[in-house]
């Protein structure tokens, strides 16, 4: 569109440095897309070569074995140097390829050089090689839909954020007719590979394609992708061989420098708690990450939180000679009373403020939710498949859809176990707030995930802290501490003894620092009558002015604001990690299927060492893959990683949990991550989990 056609506005555009100072290319952009990522020794090497590695096992699920039998055997390769190679080695390590490539699922910084990598290889190998990309996804695989890659289109996202270049898709290729369009696509285009860059469901895309396409000579290499950092690979005897999926340093740095900011904002009007929900919605590795990355008050773990065990429960329940299995797990009341006694004790010190990061899945770890989404989960699949029509469309409002799970109570329909829903399910649902409740009942994903992002996670669990915090207040547990220095000043300026006064308003007067109005001082009302009983004023008096000043600056003002932290991170800009990690995914790629491997996911051995330990590899996607519950039936995936609360990164957060809550008078600990960047003198060269974990691995001498 046209700018000009107004005099104003044609001068303006004439003068010097108007157009470089509008232009979309700024100089960030320009530095990007300039910049070359350094490659693992290996592939500075002209052709490289697969090494089987047979020390690596897997525990393979029997289902895995059944369908997908011909690369169910696949082992662990590694990317090694072909130091001496006849004319047939040369031949086919050179040879003209046609590979396509599709992003599938959300985007994770990165995946611009996944394909800059794979097409810089490709095309050194064999100028005459060509790449194509499928659009928007799988969509793009089924429809026949893709465009051919050159040098300006891939040269333009270099290290840039996005799936911009070719667009993404949640499609799944789950069926035998998309298995059958997609099968008649890549033929009849002629590939000799596809490359899946994705999830763990994208993986298993992956998989199963390779699986379809094995005798047809057409390889199918997939490449771990996700923020969530889910994707970690070990084998059964523990050995890391993936340590962490691509995208995920980038997200986490994405959203510590805002949290941080949010800290420095909190930290300078002191009155709000920021509450800050992070994507991760099986595991909580984004949230652990930015804990690491921001010293932030309060950070919760699912998987700690799962582990919990309330001990008072089964002390009681053992006086009591039984057993309380309620102590097993936490629930949202006790979380509720975790986040309120941080809130209480930071107050103590004069600290009406902080920043609390929570995982967005965290309900996937409170028991009673828990039981919520699986019970729920299977009744919308059993109406579905029952009678062949979609929940949310047939109970489009909350009451149709709450007015069927009471009709559950009293008579299941055919085809459902009558002993799905309770009564005591439907009373404890019905406890729940009407947009809690409509979030839990909420349109499943394409996979058949609950969506937590569309849940107001944080808004449940205020709710109750907001509770518990009124109750606490009227208790007089939950003050504002008046630090000693100020209350001598304004009783003084007042002409008012401090010493006389001290004893009789606080409870820890001449023992510390901040000082805490007593228990029974909870009101004007309150108060005055201490002030009679100490002699200090009659009934018809008046408190004196400077007292009452006192006694309103401890009574604490509870404000919050709440952040959502998950689509700007998977848009953000790679880490200087996260365009070398990919860059080099994309290097082994081509190695892979140079080398005829199929079956294979494209990884990085030794990501939490050194770049110089780096090791590529191709790692067998089938025997990785296990029988989970998706649209309420059990089908094949490759499993998840969660955190596990044994490692080196998360006892350390568990260490410094009391520094970094900082209920103590003084400064508090937070740390500045600072903005994604590519100094590679500035920025750290690898997710501190990674970092801290390898250190922790570490044998001393």
């Amino acid at each position: 569109m046209s700018l000009k056609g107004n005099n104003f506005i044609d001068t303006l555009l004439e003068k010097p440095g108007v157009q470089d100072v509008m232009s979309a290319n700024s100089n960030e952009l320009k530095f990007r897309t300039a910049f070359i990522p350094p490659v693992c020794k290996v592939f500075q090497n002209d052709r490289t070569l697969l090494k089987t590695k047979n020390k690596y096992r897997f525990e393979v699920d029997p289902e895995a074995k059944q369908q997908l039998p011909s690369i169910i055997n696949n082992k662990v390769q590694s990317i090694v140097v072909c130091e001496k190679a006849d004319a047939q080695v040369i031949s086919n390590l050179g040879k003209a390829l046609k590979i396509g490539i599709v992003f599938s699922g959300g985007p994770a910084p990165g995946g611009h050089n996944v394909i800059a990598g794979l097409y810089d290889a490709a095309k050194k190998a064999n100028p005459k090689t060509r790449i194509y990309g499928f659009l928007v996804g799988p969509d793009g695989i089924i429809e026949g839909e893709y465009t051919e890659l050159n040098d300006d289109l891939v040269d333009q996202y270099r290290n840039l954020g996005g799936f911009t270049m070719i667009k993404t898709g949640r499609t799944k290729i789950d069926t035998q007719k998309k298995m059958t369009l997609s099968k008649e696509t890549l033929l009849s285009m002629g590939l000799d590979a596809l490359v899946v860059i994705g999830g763990d469901d994208s993986n298993t895309n992956a998989a199963f394609l390779a699986q379809e396409l094995y005798k047809s000579n057409v390889q199918v290499i997939g490449v771990p992708k996700t923020i969530d950092g889910d994707i970690q690979v070990r084998d059964a005897d523990g050995h890391v061989l993936c340590a962490m999926s691509f995208g995920f340093h980038s997200a986490a740095r994405a959203f510590a420098n805002s949290i941080s900011n949010l800290s420095t904002d909190s930290s300078s009007d002191i009155k709000y708690w920021h509450v800050c929900k992070v994507m991760g919605r099986v595991a909580s590795h984004l949230a652990l990450e930015v804990a690491l990355q921001t010293h932030a008050n309060l950070t919760l773990i699912g998987e700690d939180l799962a582990d919990y065990v309330d001990k008072t429960r089964l002390s009681r329940a053992r006086k009591a000679n039984t057993i309380d299995y309620t102590a097993y797990g936490i629930t949202l009341r006790h979380l509720s009373r975790v986040i309120c006694d941080a809130i209480v004790r930071r107050a103590a010190v004069g600290k009406n403020y902080g920043t609390v990061v929570i995982p967005e899945g965290i309900l996937e770890f409170i028991n009673e939710i828990e039981v919520f989404i699986i019970k729920l989960n299977t009744i919308i699949a059993d109406y579905n498949e029952t009678h062949d029509k979609d929940f949310h469309g047939r109970f489009p409002l909350l009451d149709d859809k709450l007015d069927y799970l009471h009709r559950l109570v009293r008579d299941a329909p055919y085809g459902m176990s009558p002993n799905i829903w309770h009564a005591r399910d439907d009373d404890l649902f019905n406890d729940l707030p009407d947009f809690f409740q409509e979030g839990l009942l909420t349109e499943r994903d394409s996979h058949g995930n609950f969506q937590f992002s569309q849940v107001p996670t944080e808004g449940v669990i205020l709710n109750l802290v907001k509770d518990y915090l009124k109750i606490l207040q009227e208790q007089g547990k939950y003050k504002t501490g008046i630090q000693d220095k100020y209350f001598d000043k304004v009783m003084k300026q007042a002409g008012l003894d401090p010493d006389v006064y001290g004893p009789v308003l606080f409870k820890n007067y001449g023992n510390d620092e901040y000082l805490l109005v007593k228990k029974n001082i909870i009101s004007l009302r309150t108060l005055k009558t201490a002030l009679i009983r100490a002699g200090f004023m009659s009934r018809a008096g008046v408190i004196p002015e400077a007292v009452e000043k006192i006694f309103k600056a401890s009574v604490p003002k509870f404000k919050t604001q709440s952040h959502f932290y998950g689509y700007d991170g998977r848009g953000t800009d790679p880490t200087f990690f996260d365009c070398t990690y990919t860059y080099n995914l994309g290097l082994t790629v081509f190695s892979l299927i140079a080398n005829g491997a199929t079956g294979q996911m494209a990884a990085i051995r030794n990501l939490e060492y050194g770049f110089d330990q780096w090791e590529p590899v191709g790692l067998p996607i089938a025997p990785l893959m296990r029988l989970e519950e998706r649209k309420g039936k059990l089908a094949l995936v490759l499993e998840k990683s969660l955190v596990d609360i044994s490692s080196p990164s998360f006892k350390l957060v568990e260490a410094y949990r009391e520094k970094w809550l900082a209920a103590f008078p003084g400064e508090d600990q937070y740390r500045r991550p600072g903005p994604v960047n590519l100094d590679k003198n500035v920025e750290e060269d690898r997710p501190i989990t990674l970092m801290l974990n390898a250190i922790g691995a570490a044998k001393s001498d």
